[in-house]
């Protein structure tokens, strides 16, 4: 018999939370999130998330067994800032049944209709760092950390009969950063940037320093991403969450922001070596141990993941983007043992960024697609 249940309690958030690491646990290119993560996603207490916005969740079981789960989320600053009465689905773990997936989405979708709310899309969860989209091309590859979804192929199936359809791709792309070398049209796009004077890059010594700029940090963060299909304003507690756990791995010698002629900020690059090797060994925990080999690990990893690269949309066609790939090439082929590198999640609707892309020649290996369907 199958059953939904509303994760209520510490029972059944455990059973949410476990449900993945059971389901992945044979499959290599799985990276086990943080447990502690997961369990701040839930909690209506404590994540800045839920100052504005509302969330359940629940899980599918038959005959006593977890089955799968899902979330369904209300952004309503998102809906404000778009004017739209969207809905979306995250955190959707299932069997491959679509008898389970069609009870999943059926509660998540009539949670959502009882709220008023006319569309429903996902996978899209609680900030900017949780990954968007159902993988559907590069699933042979590793996960890259948390910064995107990883799920087996038949999930594209599930979501498909179901009666989803396609609303915006995500695509990653590879790159061996100590070996490219810059096209000669970016090369000189950076030298009439550089020439003009109006475009100048700082780099950091420390965390500390990095820091001091993190007020300015998270007022380009909010202004950089305004014409993305995911936008919204982050609220201050949201923004400061963000940044925190980005500062934690981060390289600080490769974190770059581009400053105007009046020294205001108007881009930034956030580069994070890869610590997925040191996650997997530590299966979701963050004990003691598992601190030491995640700080080895990020002297160690040969991959660099590029998912914090923004500039403000009004210097995007003034070559603000060549000078920020060009300044993001420097400070990585400056740590030669970084030999792989992977530019994360970059919407097809970003559409400078991705002509931008194009035109640096990175190959795209990783596809992940939010799916949309009307709420009736």
């Amino acid at each position: 018999m199958l059953e939904i249940i509303p994760v209520s309690d510490k029972k059944t958030k455990k059973e949410f939370v476990e449900f993945q690491y059971t389901l992945y646990k044979d499959v290599p290119q799985f990276v086990p999130p943080f447990k502690a993560d997961v369990y701040m996603q839930l909690n209506k207490e404590k994540h800045p998330w839920y100052e504005h916005s509302e969330s359940d969740q629940w899980l599918a079981k038959r005959d006593g067994q977890v089955v799968g789960r899902i979330a369904a989320l209300e952004n309503k600053r998102f809906n404000d800032t778009h004017n739209s009465k969207q809905a979306s689905f995250y955190l959707f773990e299932c069997i491959n049944d679509q008898e389970v997936a069609n009870a999943l989405f059926d509660t998540a979708i009539a949670w959502a209709k009882s709220r008023g709310l006319d569309k429903m899309v996902g996978p899209k969860g609680y900030g900017p760092l949780d990954g968007y989209g159902i993988q559907i091309e590069g699933n042979e590859h590793r996960q890259m950390m948390n910064m995107m979804n990883y799920n087996f192929l038949y999930y594209k199936d599930l979501v498909e009969n179901y009666g989803f359809s396609k609303e915006v791709d995500f695509v990653s792309s590879f790159v061996r950063p100590q070996e490219y070398v810059l096209p000669e049209k970016v090369k000189k796009a950076v030298e009439i940037v550089k020439k003009r004077g109006r475009l100048k890059v700082k780099s950091f010594k420390n965390k500390r320093e990095i820091t001091q700029w993190k007020t300015r940090i998270k007022d380009a963060y909010n202004n950089a991403f305004v014409q993305n299909w995911e936008y919204y304003p982050l609220t201050d507690n949201e923004l400061e969450y963000v940044l925190n756990n980005a500062l934690l791995v981060v390289i600080p010698t490769m974190v770059q922001v581009i400053l105007n002629e009046n020294d205001d900020l108007v881009g930034f690059v956030l580069p994070f070596p890869d610590i997925s090797r040191a996650m997997q060994k530590g299966k979701g925990k963050m004990g003691p141990i598992e601190i030491i080999r995640l700080l080895r690990e990020l002297k160690k990893t040969d991959w660099v993941c590029y998912n914090g690269i923004a500039i403000l949309p009004e210097y995007q066609g003034m070559g603000g983007n060549a000078l920020l790939f060009s300044t993001l090439l420097d400070a990585t082929q400056k740590h030669p043992y970084l030999v792989n590198g992977e530019l994360s999640q970059v919407a097809e609707t970003a559409v400078q960024m991705r002509k931008d892309l194009l035109n640096l020649g990175v190959k795209p290996y990783k596809n992940h697609r939010v799916y949309t369907i009307d709420v009736k």
